[in-house]
């Protein structure tokens, strides 16, 4: 789309806006917020909306629907105006071809929150199978083609002899989710490249590298449970000998449920996600439009609802979310408050 052309669709998009006085589906005048995005990021979300609705009693309740990180990055980046969502939940961060996308269809000016962090959390059901992993056997337990190979290991010992001796059945998230987009760069890339010629192919063919060192095997050993995480954590409940992989949030609300297994002898607590030491630790996100701010009632007081609720000793933390660290509070503030917007740049 020539800049011509992406000039006049944002105007045009941005009229639409204020005839309507708010987006809304098919055209139809909205007075909420609505949010679309990470199953991860949803009830954090979801509390955030209820806070807000608590403590203002004109302002609607903000409309939050889990899509996945994925889906909720293509209806956000579909365009501006009554049609589309305001703000997109991700648990990783927007990609440079989703900005792009985004700028193609007049999404110019977007606002970036970095709201705290989460881990991929391992875990299974209480009293159930039990062992500390590493990336390097996660990989090789649920890769489709370890190191290129062919996938044979049938039980969890096969791929370490100190593991036990139960089949490999791991529940986790599907390709859509911002879940699945850390398991492959938090932990099955960390694992492949752990062989010196997969670091080698990742210079010589990015595209291979991809597919050797991320695509899970699709034989029932690594089963995706959709966008529901609630799913996963029944699944594990209902089968001792099985592994689920999800937020850390989830395992937290499920305490009494399901019990975390250790990543490089590191348990995924608070603490040690908070600090980094726990593996799986990941950032999440909020992408909000900022041509939407003044144009939808409430979007404005929803994102000063999240700077209330995410700090350390904050509703959020209650519910799972670990804080940022106090300087990426202060930056976020100041991006929720004076809706400063990135330039996708470091964006990948």
């Amino acid at each position: 789309m020539t800049k011509t052309k992406t000039f006049i669709f944002a105007a045009a998009s941005a009229l639409a806006l204020a005839a309507c006085g708010g987006a809304g589906g098919d055209g139809a005048s909205r007075d909420s917020v609505r949010a679309v995005g990470s199953s991860t990021v949803f009830p954090f979300a979801k509390a955030v909306a209820e806070g807000l609705a608590r403590e203002n009693s004109g302002i609607k309740s903000p409309i939050i629907e889990s899509t996945g990180t994925g889906g909720g990055m293509k209806l956000f980046c579909e365009g501006l105006g009554a049609a589309t969502p305001d703000m997109a939940n991700a648990s990783r961060r927007m990609k440079a071809s989703e900005f792009a996308d985004c700028q193609a269809n007049g999404v110019t000016d977007i606002i970036e929150l970095k709201v705290g962090l989460d881990g991929i959390a391992f875990a299974s059901a209480k009293g159930g199978i039990m062992m500390s992993l590493t990336p390097k056997q996660v990989y090789e337990a649920i890769a489709a083609s370890p190191y290129g190979g062919e996938q044979t290991n049938k039980n969890w010992s096969d791929v370490d002899p100190s593991l036990p001796n139960e089949p490999i059945l791991v529940y986790g998230p599907p390709s859509t989710s911002g879940t699945r987009d850390a398991l492959k760069e938090l932990v099955l890339e960390v694992g492949c490249t752990t062989n010196a010629d997969m670091k080698a192919l990742k210079e010589s063919d990015e595209d291979r590298y991809d597919q050797v060192c991320t695509e899970v095997r699709s034989d029932g050993a690594y089963v995706d449970q959709g966008e529901q995480d609630n799913l996963i954590v029944q699944k594990i409940e209902s089968n001792p000998k099985a592994v689920g992989v999800f937020g850390y949030s989830y395992l937290e609300e499920n305490a009494d449920k399901v019990q975390g297994l250790p990543m490089n002898g590191v348990e995924p607590t608070y603490e040690n996600i908070s600090s980094f030491a726990y593996p799986g630790a990941r950032p999440l996100y909020v992408y909000v439009k900022k041509a939407h701010i003044d144009a939808i009632p409430g979007l404005k007081e929803y994102l000063l609802q999240w700077t209330k609720m995410w700090g350390v000793d904050g509703p959020l933390t209650k519910i799972g979310l670990i804080a940022s660290p106090a300087d990426v509070m202060e930056k976020n503030l100041k991006a929720a408050t004076e809706f400063t917007t990135i330039d996708g740049s470091e964006l990948k």
